[in-house]
């Protein structure tokens, strides 16, 4: 084996024996994270459920309707508000950033 070769093993034994290392510390810090990524997967699993399942969606809006048109209004009108901010701040931050290039 030439020396070149001998350097190159080596390197990449450190290299594995580095990997395995870094490997083992996100194993410990992500146990931490472990209830967020909980929540996010289930969170997502109760998204494909309503996509799966539009109509109980529908007929629960529809029956708060019935029940309480003025509260739903109301809150349909707030979340309007907010989709309309974010939106707005969403494009003021791209012109902004992109302007800024």
């Amino acid at each position: 084996m030439s020396p070149r070769q001998v350097e190159l093993a080596l390197k990449k034994q450190r290299l594995c024996l580095r990997s395995g290392s870094l490997r083992d510390n996100l194993g410990r810090y992500a146990t931490a994270w472990m209830p967020l990524f909980d929540g996010a997967d289930r969170l997502r699993d109760g998204l494909r459920w309503l996509r799966r399942h539009p109509l109980l969606p529908v007929a629960a809006l529809v029956a708060a309707l019935v029940a309480r048109p003025r509260g739903v209004l109301r809150w349909a009108g707030r979340g309007w508000f907010a989709w309309q901010s974010l939106h707005r701040l969403r494009t003021a931050l791209e012109v902004r950033l992109s302007g800024n290039r």
